[in-house]
């Protein structure tokens, strides 16, 4: 599995034809505490840089970004239910969505991990 990440702050891991979204944690230290997140429906199908899903914090809401196009297979409701993950576990049990890829190819333009740490460390 190969995890890429976007300009967005969004990590994506990608299996295949498939991938799991959530946000890195940058984005969770610039939002604070997560205390809502709005998920998107499954079956859904969205266009590349589409907000897919929204987390909301003590301190300002984010939209979450599609890294690709595709169509939503899954959504974490256990997030939905205890939002506070994307804060203590943001690349792990805090993950957003899984999409399933119409074009995994989309994804080579993404950050690996040395460029985003890179990136990030540079973000305000």
């Amino acid at each position: 599995m190969t995890i890429k990440y976007t300009p967005d702050h969004e990590w994506v891991k990608i299996d295949g034809n498939n991938a799991t979204v959530g946000i890195t944690h940058h984005a969770q230290d610039a939002l604070g505490d997560v205390v809502f997140v709005d998920l998107p429906e499954v079956g859904k199908t969205y266009v590349i840089k589409d907000a897919a899903a929204v987390v909301e914090s003590v301190k300002a809401a984010a939209d979450v970004y599609m890294p690709a196009n595709g169509e939503i297979t899954e959504v974490n409701e256990a997030l939905r239910a205890n939002p506070s993950l994307a804060n203590s576990d943001p690349l792990g049990a805090g993950w957003f969505f899984k999409i399933k890829l119409s074009n995994p190819a989309e994804l080579d333009a993404l950050m690996d991990e040395s460029s985003y740490t890179s990136y990030s460390a540079d973000a305000h």
